[in-house]
């Protein structure tokens, strides 16, 4: 395997005393992409949250290693800071700052280093033509009446700017169109081309999976991951389901 981007061993957590995970292992390599899968309410989401370090979730167990450093416990600012990303299903708006200034406060704080405004718009310009956005909206408030797919892919403009060694995408796909779809898709792997990052993607569907390679799939059933398997078991779940292995 590569160098280690992301260890997660035993790794139980709860939200309102009830717990959702119960004794997660999984190991990312550098540069990796992983897959989670399963059906609803089997823990996907509150994996990703509890890595990225959502206080909701309270971990009561295990241990969460990123690029050697125990970051278990820790807040979301500086496991946002030590190169981990998360976008969301849903993202929330924000009213009162602009898209431009969002990322560029955030990439500042990611990287201590104070941007030139010029030198930063013409990035994000550059960037933002990748993703077929129109310039505009960099001076929208954040997700402010952004349709679902402009919202999806502020999300990847986000992931492109800021290049994290790892980031988790859960159902970044969820209710985009087959063109929409695409664009998000084509960032992700200017994300992987340009960075060379690892993903973690949860997803139920396997659209925004066809232009990427896969190293391995995971199914997470009830908290548990209870398969593991290379790209081809995505192939697999979407031929059977996961009946198979819910049945285990």
């Amino acid at each position: 395997m590569a160098d280690i981007c992301l260890q997660v061993e035993s790794l139980k957590a709860e939200v309102e005393d009830k717990e959702i995970l119960h004794g997660i292992d999984l190991t990312v390599g550098a540069g990796e992409t992983h897959v989670i899968m399963g059906p609803n309410g089997a823990g996907k989401s509150t994996l990703g949250s509890t890595l990225m370090g959502d206080p909701r979730y309270h971990i009561t167990g295990g241990k969460i290693t990123f690029n050697g450093e125990d970051i278990t416990g820790l807040t979301t600012d500086k496991i946002a800071k030590a190169g981990m990303f998360m976008s969301f299903q849903n993202p929330v708006e924000v009213p009162g700052i602009t898209l431009s200034n969002f990322i560029k406060t955030a990439v500042e704080n990611r990287t201590g280093q104070r941007l030139r405004a010029w030198d930063f718009k013409k990035t994000l310009e550059k960037t933002m033509s990748v993703l077929n956005m129109d310039p505009s909206y960099a001076e929208r408030d954040l997700n402010v009446g952004f349709s679902g797919g402009e919202k999806k892919k502020a999300e990847i403009l986000q992931l492109l700017m800021l290049k994290p060694s790892l980031a988790i995408l859960d159902e970044t796909d969820s209710g985009l169109d087959v063109d929409a779809v695409k664009t998000v898709s084509d960032g992700i792997d200017e994300y992987k081309k340009s960075v060379g990052g690892a993903l973690l993607i949860i997803t139920h569907s396997t659209r925004i999976l066809e232009s990427l390679h896969v190293d391995r799939t995971h199914v997470l059933v009830d908290g548990r991951i209870v398969a593991d398997g290379d790209g081809s078991m995505v192939d697999d779940i979407n031929e059977n389901g996961f009946e198979k292995y819910i049945q285990k």
